[in-house]
């Protein structure tokens, strides 16, 4: 099977990556969305759920029998030794099933969305790495009225990411994320059509 083109698409929290990517989605294009891909994993009755509550307790689990995810981040954050055998059981299965939806993807190229795309080795299942950027304000500010959750806690997590001048450093492709969503979707379009051109060139 011939190699497909798979763009990388990463930003910070509230960046703007879910309405880009919703965009490349209204050109027909596959979207692999590695936050997707980690819900799915932990979902009820998976083998990581089981082992999460054994780890950290039956409390981990909602009545519903879904994962605490709000509990889950606040012990991961707190205890770096936690997050790391978080990481060890997930991120291999992660990765797996994100080889599997990129091989599967079945358009003329295929944009990969995760948010640690450049503080992981996800980066190498890439061609190309487009990055969304806008002012950090603005990041915590979508991010607060999406997650409802404290501007100290989004800060927090923008630490754990890149800085945004070593995330667009190393960006081939950049979205100004600055505007309204129509001027997205246009910048949106025309990478579309040099990632078409690039595509066909891998035919």
């Amino acid at each position: 099977m011939a190699h497909r083109l798979t763009i990388g698409l990463t930003g910070g929290i509230g960046s703007g990556k879910s309405a880009a990517s919703a965009c490349f989605e209204r050109l027909g294009i596959c979207v692999v969305d590695a936050d997707v891909v980690a819900r799915e994993v932990v979902e009820p009755n998976t083998q990581a759920l089981a082992d999460i509550a054994q780890h950290f307790g039956p409390a981990i689990i909602q009545p519903d029998g879904t994962l605490d995810r709000a509990q889950l981040r606040q012990l991961i954050f707190a205890d770096p030794s936690q997050k790391a055998w978080l990481e060890a059981l997930l991120h291999p299965i992660i990765n797996q099933r994100l080889k599997e939806q990129l091989t599967n993807a079945q358009s003329a190229y295929v944009v990969f969305v995760s948010p640690l795309l450049l503080e992981t080795t996800q980066h190498q299942l890439t061609d190309r790495i487009l990055v969304i950027d806008c002012p950090p304000e603005s990041q915590v500010a979508r991010a607060a009225l999406r997650d409802n959750i404290a501007p100290a806690q989004i800060e927090a997590i923008m630490a754990t990411q890149l800085s945004r001048t070593e995330r667009l450093a190393r960006a081939q492709d950049v979205l100004h994320n600055h505007g309204s969503l129509d001027d997205l979707e246009v910048q949106v379009g025309k990478l579309h059509q040099r990632y078409l051109a690039l595509s066909s060139r891998l035919d």
